[in-house]
């Protein structure tokens, strides 16, 4: 009997009671946090410019949303490369109290999905905090889910993420955020997770999957987390090396996968057929510039955002007002608070962080699913999404059209990406799709045309004007995993571009050539 998982079980499900009687007030949460960020950042180098000192009163003294209005008339908005170019690379030249208070001494490397060069974003010691204030609280919220076990409490907790072996510059530690939470993890934490310090921190892809592999027998693994392509992965790996049916006759107490990142329904059939039994799964979003959100309740079509953790959100509704054709925010783009949003409208999302990111064009695109419970879905990036002549497509549009089709043809599809094309004097959008079950690239190609004419009234208006083709080309799953390597982009929390745009399209082509996949099924018409 796991009398110490029911403990564990109980006390959780007592502190959620208490949690949930405390009814979440998303203005008074987020003019908590914003207040804590102004006043814990107004002496930097970033707060005596852009006068923080007159905004935190207006906060605090003020009823009305005064101290909103100052703060979007003094503070413009950042994206990646105003941030750095104006502020963050004093910080990583060892500067201290540029926009944060202190010296940084964590940088997680992100590139995200769409740049080619690697992006340094702060991780202060108060993000670190933050980010494991919010990890304890979803927690928490695992008592929400009635039908887990009370031996889950007792089992490993499975992090597949990047090396915790940081790399030191002399002045800071840098690495994958997955890695610098795992080497920050509570001491607590320590006799559940896995797969341990040591294999943690290898830094060869390969090496670790190897290790893991090997130690996977010894475990008695209750969670598995991290980016769902390299989970997949993994858990073929140990299927393989074992000679297994599937994952549960190893690891029988697997109860949870929670992930994050991207949309899981690409990977969901292929995921499935490695499982014994039904298993729950929770959604989190967690940046490398924060932990935003998480599923706190089961069933839930979104996430809730953590409100009061180290983070002020803003949200610019995602038209063609406030961007441009090439997912560029404009000067004068409308921004709103969290009382401000509607459900159903897709939000660019800005925030303000305890890392000293002020305004910042996080790149993602959001939707509330739940506004009275401030939950939300990702619906994709600001730049990845295709609006060659108005078609408005977005990444949301591609996930549900190929699903909807891979129901039908009943197949796999966990990778794709599009790349918008020119096509005579007008247009085409190119998909590449991976999958290696057998299916038929014409049907494939008239199956997604259709359903994203159904999903979107824009596309199906342009697929008879200047949207004049679409073509499908049909890879193996493992030509998209041998471009990441090649980009040294495997594992942690690095994903393939749903997008391609500019001169990616040329170097995913030329790859495709040189790799020997440059004679693939494709269709069109």
């Amino acid at each position: 009997m796991a009398v110490l998982g029911s403990l564990l079980k109980r006390g959780i499900g007592l502190t959620g009671t208490v949690i949930r009687r405390r009814r979440v007030n998303g203005s008074k949460s987020q003019r908590k946090a914003f207040i804590k960020l102004l006043n814990k950042a107004r002496y930097t180098a970033f707060g005596e410019k852009y006068y923080f000192e007159d905004i935190l009163s207006s906060a605090l003294f003020r009823k009305d949303n005064q101290f909103y209005e100052q703060y979007r008339q003094h503070v413009p908005i950042h994206d990646y490369n105003k941030m750095y170019e104006e502020w963050w690379h004093r910080t990583k030249e060892g500067e201290k109290n540029v926009s944060w208070p202190g010296r940084v001494k964590f940088f997680a490397l992100s590139s995200g999905t769409s740049e080619a060069a690697s992006k340094y974003i702060p991780v202060t010691k108060d993000m670190v905090k933050a980010m494991q204030r919010t990890s304890i609280r979803q927690i928490i919220a695992l008592s929400e889910f009635k039908d887990l076990s009370n031996e889950l409490f007792e089992k490993g907790y499975l992090m597949l993420g990047g090396s915790t072996d940081l790399k030191f510059s002399g002045r800071y530690f840098e690495g994958d955020l997955s890695g610098i939470n795992a080497s920050q993890i509570p001491f607590w934490f320590e006799r559940f997770y896995k797969p341990g310090k040591e294999i943690a921190r290898i830094r060869d892809w390969e090496q670790k999957l190897d290790e893991i592999t090997k130690q996977a027998k010894d475990w008695d693994i209750g969670y598995v987390v991290g980016v769902p392509a390299w989970i997949q992965l993994l858990l073929e790996r140990i299927i393989k090396h074992y000679k297994l049916k599937h994952i549960h006759e190893i690891w029988p107490n697997l109860e949870v996968f929670g992930w994050g990142g991207v949309s899981f329904e690409p990977y969901r059939v292929g995921f499935e057929k490695l499982l014994g039994k039904p298993i729950t799964y929770i959604e989190t979003y967690l940046a490398s510039e924060g932990f935003m959100a998480y599923q706190s309740r089961p069933n839930a079509k979104g996430m809730q955002l953590a409100l009061n953790q180290g983070i002020f959100f803003e949200f610019i509704p995602f038209t063609d007002e406030n961007f441009n054709g090439e997912g560029e925010v404009k000067p004068n783009a409308k921004t709103l608070m969290i009382d401000d949003v509607e459900e159903g409208v897709e939000y660019a999302l800005l925030i303000s962080t305890c890392s000293g990111a002020w305004r910042y064009l996080i790149g993602d695109t959001v939707r509330f699913t739940d506004k009275k419970r401030y939950e939300i879905t990702i619906t994709g990036r600001t730049k990845h999404y295709l609006s060659l002549c108005g078609e408005h497509l977005s990444v949301d549009n591609m996930n549900r059209a190929l699903e909807l089709a891979c129901q039908e043809l009943r197949i796999s599809v966990p990778e794709f990406t599009v790349a918008g094309v020119p096509h005579d004097s007008l247009f085409a959008h190119h998909w590449y799709v991976g999958t290696d079950d057998p299916v038929e690239a014409q049907q494939l190609r008239n199956l997604i045309d259709q359903k994203l004419k159904d999903l979107n009234d824009d596309y199906a208006v342009e697929r008879t004007h200047a949207l004049k083709d679409v073509m499908v080309t049909v890879l193996p799953v493992q030509a998209f995993y041998d471009w990441m390597a090649s980009k040294g982009k495997m594992g942690g929390q690095h994903k393939f571009p749903r997008v391609l745009r500019k001169m990616m399209i040329q170097e995913w082509e030329e790859f495709l050539v040189k790799r020997g996949y440059d004679a693939p099924v494709e269709a069109n018409k």
